[in-house]
């Protein structure tokens, strides 16, 4: 990946982990485990550093674990589940992380760990159909061979 190209992928990363995050996690934490709005924004806001840190290592993870996945099937359900399993790996100990930093209780945690983590099929579907996006939108060239469309 060239220099431009590479500034471009990692901004592409950021904006669409702190996006996504933002918006699926506050209607997570607030209409499924219960926090309070405050404790959501507290996490919300907390998970914007956080996510600017991970976008582009999780973009690189995920890249990988398609390539795997694309070298044993190029179906579309192959791409999907991938994006599925990398999600779920990489997203839930990170989660947990800022909920805790935050003062959620372990109910609360667990709930919204466990909630994300089976939520997570469509999330990381979701997230993947999303990150694809705005990377064109950013103008990132593709970041797979024979990279299957989103």
């Amino acid at each position: 990946m060239k220099g431009a190209n590479r500034v471009r992928t990692v901004v592409a990363d950021m904006f669409a982990m702190v996006v996504f995050c933002f918006v699926t996690g506050m209607m997570i934490e607030i209409f499924v485990s219960g926090m309070s709005f405050e404790q959501s924004l507290a996490s919300r806001l907390l998970s914007i550093p956080v996510n600017i840190l991970i976008a582009w290592p999780y973009g690189v993870f995920r890249d990988s674990v398609l390539t795997f996945a694309t070298r044993r099937s190029s179906s579309r359900l192959g791409k999907r589940a991938a994006d599925f399993f990398a999600y779920v790996t990489f997203q839930s100990p990170v989660y947990a992380g800022i909920l805790f930093s935050v003062g959620a209780e372990p109910n609360q945690i667990v709930t919204a760990v466990a909630s994300n983590a089976l939520l997570s099929g469509m999330l990381g579907m979701v997230y993947g159909v999303f990150l694809e996006r705005c990377r064109k939108l950013f103008r990132v060239g593709a970041t797979l061979p024979n990279q299957l469309s989103a």
